[in-house]
């Protein structure tokens, strides 16, 4: 495994010669790999890329397409699809791109990260609400 460093301190890791932005989205990877190998997931692709806005011109001026790059595309054996982006948090801009993706495209994008704590991989979205528990538990409320 190779590893730099990029902007969010996450350390670029090469694995089965695919170049990953981070540990986590490298372990991601190979996580789909044995639940592929399980039968669980039909197939998946690495890095997606999904157009929010089609490109135009205004007054004379070129806008460029907005596009999204998420992070897997993974498709289950009964032929539904799912997006998947590997995440510690939601920045501002990514906020804004979810919100373009779910108004635009049918698939269901999913937020996931890591935590040992509560078994492994878990969508974002339910890691921020157990730990608002454990949080309300350990202030005794």
């Amino acid at each position: 495994m190779i590893k730099k460093t990029n902007k969010y301190n996450n350390k670029k890791v090469t694995v089965d010669g695919i170049k990953f932005d981070s540990k986590q989205e490298s372990d991601y990877y190979l996580h789909l790999k044995e639940l592929q190998a399980q039968g669980e997931i039909k197939e998946f692709t690495l890095q997606p890329v999904f157009e929010l806005q089609p490109k135009f011109t205004k007054r004379g001026i070129n806008f460029r397409a907005i596009t999204y790059k998420a992070d897997f595309h993974v498709w289950l054996p009964d032929g539904t699809d799912y997006v998947v982006d590997v995440k510690g948090f939601e920045t501002a801009d990514f906020k804004i791109k979810k919100k373009m993706f779910e108004k635009t495209h049918h698939q269901e994008l999913k937020l996931v990260a890591f935590s040992k704590i509560d078994g492994g991989w878990i969508e974002l979205v339910d890691l921020k609400k157990v730990r608002k528990i454990r949080k309300k538990l350990k202030e005794g409320k």
